[in-house]
């Protein structure tokens, strides 16, 4: 992999040890996926800043890298275990190496954001920028909707991007990895969004190319492309999708292969409380729901996680109050997947509509899951 004189010099230690570490990453995951070369990018988003997620050895390290590494580019980050606003019953230490995270992440320059769907929170680069992102939906989808071009990266290579503000040319930062070698086919009509999300399941198992093409199927909305976004990117290395007849070898998705996507990770016939955020809700899925719930109430806790900007634009509209009046409660600045607001001591199950939600609360959480779209549940959960 060719190397510009500054690049080399950075990666020598001339620039300091923060900017060497970076490089250092990067140019092994270069080399492993065959980049001719590192290119600059527009915009980083970083994962690895749950504590649930990076445990004591991820404190300790960005503690001690942020004393001298500073982003390059924009950086925006990914949600944190809870929000800081609603600390019931979150364990001191939980509250205390979150909070060193954080200070980390805010000490090396990051936009704090705190959300795993920064293409709802900000302006988006113009269509073919290259990017770095390590958050699965994000990535999926800004490589599939919005022509933005990333692999899908680990918490380590999209901030060692955001130190260096560069990333390598390989993979779907190349125009011929994104186009779809395989393709799925739907036999049957989706219903909701909770159907693209178990054909993102199970294409993430599926397909090992880096792209896949989706076929029998509606163009998504935004919130159908979220979910399927989401566990498309959970299951598997897939990193995009396009809508239409693939090349080379195709697979059916029909009816059984949904059940056995069910089977798997609907794990209850009901819940304890309902968990809406993963991804984190947008205005979108926020309006559906206060229309769904217009005038009712929840039978269960309902727990709606965003984030705090898309919770500040909501309250402007109007949205927040009229979910509070039926009950609901916002938690900004975390998601459904691994916070501690949802473990085994307190819910022995959980209503969700996500399929990436399910995957980490029956298999990190160690809690059973009742999934149903977003209608089924204001149906059902609200009177």
């Amino acid at each position: 992999m060719e190397l510009a004189r500054d690049e080399e010099e950075a990666l020598a230690g001339k620039k300091g040890a923060a900017l060497a570490s970076a490089y250092r990453i990067l140019v092994a995951i270069g080399e492993a996926t065959d980049a001719t070369k590192l290119l600059p990018i527009k915009w980083a988003h970083v994962s690895g800043v749950n504590y649930n997620t990076i445990g004591d050895a991820g404190v300790q390290f960005l503690d001690k890298f942020s004393k001298t590494a500073r982003v390059a580019i924009m950086t925006t980050v990914n949600p944190m275990g809870y929000d800081r606003s609603h600390p019931e019953g979150i364990p001191e230490k939980f509250q205390e190496e979150q909070t060193s995270i954080v200070r980390s992440y805010e000490q090396m320059g990051v936009t704090p954001s705190f959300t795993c769907t920064p293409y709802e929170v900000f302006d988006i680069p113009q269509k073919g920028a290259p990017v770095s992102f390590a958050e699965s939906n994000a990535a999926v989808l800004t490589n599939s909707v919005l022509g933005l071009m990333t692999n899908k990266e680990s918490a380590l290579s999209a901030l060692a991007s955001s130190i260096t503000g560069k990333a390598p040319l390989s993979d779907l930062r190349l125009e011929e990895a994104r186009k779809p070698k395989v393709g799925i086919e739907a036999d049957f009509k989706f219903k909701s969004e909770l159907d693209y999300g178990l054909l993102g399941y199970f294409a993430g198992k599926a397909v090992k190319e880096s792209s896949v093409a989706f076929s029998g199927i509606a163009k998504p909305s935004t919130i159908e492309a979220k979910a399927l976004c989401a566990a498309m990117g959970t299951s598997g290395s897939c990193g995009m999708f396009t809508i239409g007849q693939g090349r080379g070898e195709k697979i059916s998705f029909t009816k059984k292969e949904a059940k056995a996507v069910m089977e798997e990770l609907s794990t209850a016939e009901d819940g304890d409380v309902i968990t809406l955020g993963s991804p984190q809700l947008g205005l979108n899925e926020l309006d559906l729901l206060a229309k769904l719930t217009e005038g009712k109430k929840f039978t269960r806790r309902c727990l709606i996680f965003c984030s705090r900007a898309i919770h500040g634009q909501a309250t402007k509209v109007g949205l927040t109050g009229c979910l509070e009046r039926s009950g609901a409660e916002f938690m900004c600045d975390s998601c459904t997947c691994l916070t501690p607001y949802v473990t085994k001591e307190k819910y022995d199950s959980v209503v969700s509509n996500s399929v990436k939600g399910a995957y980490y609360l029956n298999y990190s959480n160690k809690v059973s899951v009742a999934l149903k779209d977003f209608r089924t549940i204001a149906k059902e959960y609200a009177e």
